[in-house]
């Protein structure tokens, strides 16, 4: 189909591109006229494949279309109108002439906010779906028949770029591309648009921008958002015209320190935090706002507000002034219509747009050895003095953001003064979940509230899971190279070594871990996980591999391991942090990012565990915590252990002696406060896993096992529960079908070296993660091992894993493997590239 395509900007481009690779022709592009010397994307494109480009300032003139223009679209013989993201009014007598008529892009679910400004008032509004119309262009008023739409969730902190980025822009022009398909197939429908429901708002623009105070704070929120970048809301404060951007709602629970802004009409008046400027609705809720444009356009972080310059200006260094002068070069080429590039010139006020500032961040890049920039930076230092000061600041590592604003809960423990965070972990920021929602976490040795958790709601998964695609796809994760990415998991790795009192105390706290086998146990391999799997992040490599040649030519193919995206790991109780980190380190080295769900009754440590990441400079979204609701052998951890030797069977020669000897043991150990040093069996988990093993056992007296020693709770406050013994136990009874997961110890007995049939029972199970065997007879052990079904076999020792060491069960017991190279498969997907030469 012949097309002609009227429209601007990089998403105008994008859409040309496309349609050329649909098979379409472009017979003609319109444009906008140069701007500043500069010519717009998509006429950029369309010149360089020699498509005819036309930039006319105006279509017409005293309300008459002009001749020459009719004249010269009408001789392209276009079919049909292409209009994405046209700002030009464009006369009836060009948008009626093809034969199917013009289609246009609407960034708003019409009829609903019809107009210009259809982006910013779905955010001023509140709206809780958004999204975009393609619909038949009539004459201007956004009210033809409807083609294609597409919606999406709003977010509550999403801003007009976000928003864009996320779904307008991409899924916009698959959207344009579809209708076009859906013309030239015949299919495409036209639906008249209701009038029930239709909006109209006026062009935002600086002078109606103003903030009114007299609104909840998420009305305000949602203004300053709306109206983020362009034109900006601003309030009269402290003698100038101040300017607000990036606002969110999610702020700490309680009021932080600051020093107070006030702001004539406002409720209260404004502080001035660590974080940012927070902000009252007169509903007394309150919202932060990130960034603060003064009334000369300088933009400043709002944490800075009353520190004036940030520090006194930098003295260069010969190298420091050889790519200063470098970067004056960049910005020369960026800017030609300036005839020289000074201190003070203002990078948009010479001309810049949003494609410029794309392009400096990438010029930069190449220039200081691969130094990333946001595009906020650029926002953040306009003139080319400061832009040079921030960017050597970064150059010699002093960009540092400030503290993480955290409402920690503190609580004197062990000696130390535990500072436990308490909030969902999205986004780099630790924030309330919806609705404020929480609930209590246990300790388990008293029964008593540790803190109140923030317990997820199904938005706030959506939230994390948008924060960790956004890390994966545009953050700096995966730009940087995979040594770095391993040097930031060791830096990871020595603060939880720093921290690994700390975290042993939260363990023993919140889970019920006796302290010292948390420390070297629950803490100790965790640590271990990290170092080891940092290691393989430069190690992960592809292979060729010879294939037969299409002769006379000659092939070669090659795999490259590529990471699989955003990852959910789901961690259980029994190791909070050993299993996060099982999972976390080897799905981080690989390159992923991930969302983690602690178990609802041990969220602690996992959050202790996402600041932790902050301090070591992971990159904000590339980790996400989400608490919520759910989702000595066998004595080791009070027998919350997934490899406990729950079920043994005993050659009868030494049966009696064993069991005797087992209780005897039992009898030694000490049951108390697990920071206690001397303790070595501390309480279970949570109440409900406690009734769990008290049925259990009842169920196993009651089938005729023989309770030999413990199977109650111990009579003290706390969820303690007696080490317990039964022999006497037949394969069909429950207990020696079902795992109890605690400490229960079920022996059975079989004759003297009947290898066979013990191995016959042993493998009789749908279960398969660990087993063990236990004997003098080398070549006993070498048969066991290799007929036991089971992922792992220990021999003549128990509990023993490595970081170093493949993980992971056989038959129901879970598939793939946690540690060791293995475990980096999981988290990697492989691609076969072909080359014929």
């Amino acid at each position: 189909m012949k097309i002609a395509v009227i429209g601007q900007s990089l998403f105008g481009q994008e859409v040309y591109c496309h349609l050329r690779k649909d098979g379409h022709e472009v017979v003609g592009v319109f444009t906008v006229p140069d701007k500043d010397g500069k010519a717009d994307p998509l006429g950029l494109e369309a010149e360089k494949d020699g498509v005819p480009v036309f930039k006319f300032p105006r279509w017409r003139a005293r309300g008459q279309v002009l001749p020459e223009v009719v004249a010269k679209y009408q001789a392209l013989g276009a079919e049909l109108n292409v209009l994405p993201f046209c700002s030009q009014f464009i006369p009836m007598e060009i948008i009626n002439a093809p034969r199917h008529g013009s289609i246009i892009y609407h960034p708003s679910l019409l009829p609903r906010h019809r107009g210009a400004s259809a982006i910013n008032w779905t955010l001023i509004h509140g709206d809780k779906k958004g999204g975009f119309t393609i619909f038949w262009a009539d004459d201007g008023l956004d009210t033809g028949d409807l083609l294609l739409q597409r919606e999406c969730e709003v977010l509550p902190d999403d801003t007009v770029s976000t928003l864009y980025n996320r779904f307008l822009f991409p899924e916009g022009i698959k959207g344009m591309v579809q209708a076009v398909r859906l013309i030239a197939e015949g299919k495409a429908p036209r639906l008249p648009q209701p009038e029930e429901g239709a909006t109209y708002e006026g062009i935002q623009k600086k002078e109606t921008a103003q903030i009114n105070w007299d609104q909840p704070a998420e009305a305000i929120h949602n203004w300053i958002r709306g109206n983020d970048k362009v034109p900006g809301a601003w309030t009269e404060a402290c003698g100038q015209k101040l300017t607000f951007f990036n606002s969110t709602l999610t702020v700490p629970g309680s009021v932080p320190e600051g020093d107070p802004l006030p702001i004539p009409g406002a409720h209260r008046p404004g502080l001035v935090t660590k974080a940012g400027l927070i902000l009252f609705g007169n509903d007394d809720k309150m919202l932060l706002v990130k960034n603060i444009q003064l009334e000369d356009g300088k933009m400043i972080p709002a944490a800075q507000f009353f520190k004036g310059a940030a520090s006194s200006a930098l003295e260069l260094t010969e190298e420091e002034l050889a790519t200063a002068e470098a970067v004056r070069s960049t910005w020369q080429r960026i800017l030609p219509n300036i005839p020289e590039v000074e201190d003070t010139t203002d990078f948009f006020k010479s001309g810049a747009a949003s494609v410029d500032v794309v392009r400096l961040v990438e010029e930069v890049k190449e220039l200081c050895d691969g130094l990333e920039l946001e595009n906020e930076d650029v926002y953040m230092a306009t003139t080319f003095g400061d832009f040079i000061q921030l960017l050597v600041r970064k150059l010699r590592g002093e960009d540092a953001e400030g503290e993480c604003v955290i409402d920690y809960v503190e609580k004197a423990v062990n000696k130390l003064t535990l500072r436990m965070p308490h909030q969902l972990f999205i986004g780099g920021a630790f924030v309330d979940a919806e609705g404020s929602k929480t609930y209590d976490t246990i300790n388990p040795t008293d029964e008593s509230v540790i803190c109140q958790v923030s317990l997820a709601q199904a938005s706030d998964v959506d939230k994390a899971v948008a924060a960790a695609k956004d890390a994966f796809e545009n953050g700096l994760w995966g730009k940087i190279s995979a040594r770095d990415r391993g040097r930031l998991l060791y830096r990871l790795a020595d603060l939880m070594e720093q921290h690994q009192e700390e975290l042993a105390t939260i363990e023993a706290l919140d889970a019920g871990a006796v302290y010292t086998l948390a420390l070297k146990t629950h803490v100790g391999m965790s640590i271990q996980t990290f170092r080891y799997f940092a290691g393989w992040c430069d190690k992960i490599q592809g292979s060729t591999i010879p294939i037969n040649h299409a002769r006379p030519n000659r092939n070669l193919t090659l795999t490259r391991k590529e990471p699989v995206g955003v990852c959910g790991i789901v961690i259980p109780w029994n190791y909070p942090l050993m299993m996060l980190s099982w999972k976390t380190a080897a799905c981080l080295a690989a390159g992923n990012t991930v969302v983690i769900k602690p178990a609802q009754v041990t969220p602690l440590t996992a959050l202790k565990f996402a600041e932790l990441t902050l301090r070591a400079g992971i990159p904000k979204g590339v980790v996400n915590v989400l608490p919520g609701s759910g989702m000595s052998s066998v004595f080791f951890n009070k027998g919350e252990n997934c490899i406990a030797a729950g079920r043994l069977f005993v050659e009868d020669s030494i049966h009696d002696q064993f069991v005797q000897r087992v209780v005897e043991e039992v009898g030694k150990m000490k049951i108390g406060d697990p920071l206690d040093r001397a303790t070595n069996h501390g309480p279970q988990n949570h109440q409900a896993h406690l009734r769990k093993l008290l049925e259990y056992c009842q169920r196993g007296v009651q089938e005729g096992a023989t309770l030999v020693c413990g199977g109650g709770q111990v009579p003290r406050p706390g969820f303690f529960f007696e080490p317990t013994v039964f022999t006497d136990v037949e394969d069909h009874m429950f207990i020696a079908k079902e795992e109890s997961f605690g400490p229960v110890m079920i022996i059975s007995r079989f004759a003297d070296g009947d290898i066979d049939a013990v191995l016959c029972r042993a493998n009789a199970t749908e279960f398969g993660l660990a087993s063990g065997v236990f004997t003098k007879d080398i070549n006993k052990a070498l048969y066991v091992s290799d007929k036991l079904q089971a992922g792992t076999v220990f021999v003549n020792t128990y509990n023993k894993t490595d970081v170093a060491a493949p993980f992971g069960g056989f038959k129901q017991s879970g598939f793939g493997k946690d540690l060791g190279e293995a475990a980096l498969n999981e988290y990697l997907r492989i691609k076969t590239v072909t080359f014929e030469y």
